[in-house]
């Protein structure tokens, strides 16, 4: 005789059932183990198991029973049923069959499953880790482990990895990526959803298989080679998570065992009508373990630096997109959603208490209060919020002819009056480039010198500004048509005129970030930030300083005009000598190279006051941006 549940009892899923298993995927699912029989010995197989507590009856089916199905019981003291099937090993494909309480039966993958079919297919597989990490990787976690993000420069460069080079696998991502983003000076990049989705057209943002890498690409042990690689040439990764919501694919977690179960049964509470899926029962206990388990999976068993976090502001609002009688207020009578945020502060304070140097990031749309404060601060915990507000008022900037940006000048700077109420990421991501939004490159007027020059003045306008950057792929080559899932970037530009200049001067951004700590180190502190001229809107000019804590000073100087300024004045904080260290108007960038400061700038005392600024005068390209760095 044997454990016919293989090795798993009552008292293994309390923490499931209390809300308090952080590592769910180990208990759950389906998992090689061996089991002793005392006539045969030690024997090899699966166990299955699975949460359906209001089944009937529950079947595992697949290849070793020829998909007829074979019955599983209940755990004793919960509602997860198990079996243990003999010599059902790696790389099996398996469904549950479920009996609903009416006596109809329904065919369901594994919510645990680690690696499912290539869609259309969608059976789950049984699946073990064979992976084994490099020493480099330890040292890797080790210095991450160390570091602090907030004072360290963020650069981000967001991908489809279907899309990026067409055709790829994990593998051969692992072969060319890294490379590609170290020459780019980027410092991370985020990956939209990996996590299986069977319509391509949801960017992965449907996730039927939270525990499984997309089978399109290759193996779970694959993608662990890509972070691997990514990780050996300095990038950091981060994964997109998607807890708000779910498909209502009849197949996968919805309904699961015939009743609302991962979902409200209350359709006011339980499903997002704009993207028509189901919400998660944030409150339930199992939810919650469900939950918090997958997003520690990726960072523990993936390595993942950092989680960003997709539609927040859907889970912190009742009446998220939903009109009058169509939500249900919380206990107090209010709108925001408890239950979601008592998960979300649940999340964040664990990830970052459990793995040292992870980010969690927040795509967060509202004013909600208190994103990026520690949860013992009575905040929501996150480490960084994406600051959508500055991105929705600097494209409505450029999309404006020259003529008019004057009237809206303070679309540029408004950001600052809320600039350190949060830990903030600068977004240009896919949202902004699909659905007849345009490019980047086609977000501005007029012809293409003015769209280069004006989109050059503009990215270093953002490297700049107090925030991390993150950029779609792309638009760091100025790609001219919108992002699609199906096709590959437009590559066979990326070589011509004002595309590889818009290529080096991104790398030259990213150099020049990583070689002058003021230009990040203080991002979130308002100590890193002075105004030079906020006000200049009859020239559409900008001009700040940044500064770190050992006194590096950069000025920076951004015209969004089509008129140059031969003899443009700024004011800077000190007298002296500074330095042009970069000029988007350079003909290394495809730009007119008429107007540069290749002599160092001299600025002069107004006064003796200590606190009295030095004024100076430079040449000011039209629709460019230039440094200039303090030399004493």
């Amino acid at each position: 005789m044997h454990d016919k549940f293989g090795n798993l009892a009552g008292w293994d899923l309390e923490g499931f059932h209390s809300g308090g298993d952080t590592e769910a995927w180990r208990r759950l699912g389906s998992h090689v183990v061996t089991v002793h029989d005392s006539e045969r010995g030690d024997l090899r197989g699966t166990r299955f198991a699975v949460w359906a507590p209001n089944a009937q009856r529950v079947q595992v089916m697949g290849e070793f029973n020829w998909w007829q199905g074979d019955d599983m019981e209940l755990v004793p003291g919960s509602g997860v049923w198990a079996v243990w099937k003999e010599d059902v090993l790696e790389g099996t494909q398996y469904k549950y069959k479920i009996q609903h309480q009416d006596g109809s039966w329904q065919e369901k993958v594994d919510p645990f499953a680690r690696f499912a079919d290539v869609p259309p297919g969608n059976a789950s597989i049984v699946w073990e880790s064979k992976y084994e990490w490099g020493a480099s990787e330890q040292e890797w976690l080790d210095r991450r482990a160390q570091t602090n993000v907030y004072e360290s420069q963020m650069s981000v460069y967001e991908m489809h990895l279907g899309s990026w080079r067409k055709g790829l696998t994990y593998l051969e991502l692992a072969e060319q990526l890294p490379e590609y983003l170290k020459w780019q000076g980027y410092t991370h990049v985020e990956f939209m959803p990996v996590m299986s989705h069977p319509f391509e057209g949801s960017w992965g943002y449907q996730v039927t298989g939270y525990f499984a890498p997309d089978a399109r690409l290759g193996s779970p042990d694959d993608f662990r080679h890509l972070v691997e690689a990514l990780h050996a040439e300095g990038i950091g990764v981060i994964l997109d998570w998607v807890p708000g919501h779910f498909p209502k694919d009849d197949w996968a977690l919805g309904r699961f065992d015939g009743t609302a179960l991962f979902e409200h049964a209350d359709p006011r509470q339980g499903e997002q009508q704009d993207w028509g899926t189901y919400v998660f029962n944030f409150g339930r206990n199992e939810v919650k373990s469900f939950l918090v388990s997958n997003a520690l999976y990726w960072v523990h068993q993936f390595h993942a630096d950092a989680l960003r976090v997709d539609a927040v502001a859907s889970m912190l609002y009742l009446d998220y997109s939903r009109e009058e009688g169509q939500w249900i207020p919380n206990q107090y009578g209010g709108r925001e959603n408890l239950e979601a945020i008592d998960l979300l502060r649940y999340v964040n304070k664990h990830l970052y208490e459990r793995v040292p140097g992870v980010v969690i990031i927040a795509e967060e749309s509202t004013s909600f209060g208190g994103i990026t404060k520690p949860v013992h601060w009575g905040g929501l915990g996150f480490g960084f919020k994406w600051n959508m507000g500055w991105m929705n008022d600097s494209l409505r900037y450029l999309n404006l002819d020259p003529v008019y940006r004057q009237y809206h000048h303070n679309d540029m700077t408004f950001a600052m009056v809320y600039a350190y109420s949060e830990n903030f990421i600068l977004p240009i991501s896919h949202d902004e480039v699909v659905h007849g939004k345009g490019s980047m490159l086609n977000k501005i007027p007029q012809d293409d010198y003015r769209k280069f020059s004006t989109l050059r003045a503009f990215y270093a306008f953002m490297w700049s500004f107090p925030g991390k950057q993150l950029l779609f792929m792309g638009q760091e080559f100025a790609q001219r048509s919108e992002w699609h899932e199906d096709q590959s970037l437009e590559w066979w530009v990326d070589s011509l005129w004002g595309h590889d200049g818009m290529r080096h001067l991104v790398r030259r951004l990213n150099e020049l970030q990583a070689e002058h700590p003021a230009l990040y180190q203080l991002d979130c502190s308002p100590e890193g930030f002075r105004w030079m001229n906020a006000d200049d809107a009859g020239h559409n000019a900008y001009s700040f300083v940044r500064a770190d804590r050992d006194g590096e000073l950069i000025a920076c100087i951004t015209n969004f005009s089509p008129d140059p300024y031969p003899h443009y004045p700024i004011s800077v904080p000190k007298a002296g000598t500074w330095q042009e260290i970069l000029n988007t108007d350079s003909p290394e960038f495809n730009g007119g190279g008429m107007f540069d400061n290749s002599e160092p700038i001299v600025a002069t005392e107004i006064s003796s006051d200590e606190d009295s600024w030095a004024w100076a005068t430079i040449s000011l390209p039209p629709m460019s941006a230039i440094w200039l760095r303090y030399q004493g």
